[in-house]
């Protein structure tokens, strides 16, 4: 299976994908962050390095969405999907970061490759407050992340309570509330349960 997790920043996305990986001996694939060279500059001046730092995370995620679909020795599970990356290009739209020409350019190549993509079998919505996501990572200390204000991650809430309805039409959405961790072997039963959802579902087409 190809898993995909989504949630705001500092959800806990990436230590549930390692774990979640290492739990069903898929291979785990970890958001494009540590060698990202947008980042720092992108939260100290969002009006400059907001398009690019989209153009160079949407490359970023499609070359690794690419390596999913074509691995095919074993399942795969994705911190952060390449359609979550239209929330934060919306968003600095709308929010005057990106004006509407390089927005423009941004959604043309965004709907050129999504023409070559597949959604994951299941997309695991960790589903966490605002004010909590903004404390963790504050815990974790990232110096590019230190001007992430509470009024940005409230708009990103929002966007993503959206996604998720939307991304409900594609695939299987598993919500999970993520203000407090589930054991590991509690979302592998949800996951179970939701791949059984989809087993029957594609035996009653079979036999309609």
């Amino acid at each position: 299976m190809f898993i995909g997790i989504a949630g705001i920043i500092g959800a806990g996305k990436s230590t549930l994908a390692q774990n979640l990986a290492l739990r069903l001996n898929y291979k785990s694939y970890n958001e494009p962050v540590d060698d990202n060279p947008y980042l720092e500059d992108f939260y100290s001046d969002m009006n400059r390095w907001g398009a690019m730092m989209q153009i160079h995370l949407l490359f970023r995620r499609f070359e690794q969405h690419q390596q999913i679909v074509w691995n095919s020795e074993k399942g795969a599970v994705q911190d952060r999907t390449i359609y979550e990356d239209t929330i934060f290009a919306r968003m600095l739209h709308e929010s005057g970061f990106i004006d509407r020409r390089d927005y423009n350019t941004y959604l043309g190549h965004f709907n050129l490759m999504k023409r070559f993509l597949v959604y994951p079998d299941i997309l695991l919505y960790l589903r966490v407050n605002p004010e909590t996501s903004l404390n963790r990572i504050a815990q974790r200390g990232r110096k590019a992340e230190e001007g992430i204000t509470l009024e940005y991650m409230q708009k990103l809430f929002l966007g993503y309570e959206n996604f998720i309805d939307e991304m409900g039409r594609y695939t299987r959405v598993i919500s999970l509330d993520w203000n407090h961790y589930l054991e590991i072997d509690e979302v592998v039963d949800r996951i179970s349960e939701k791949k059984k959802e989809k087993l029957q579902f594609l035996r009653d087409i079979k036999t309609q």
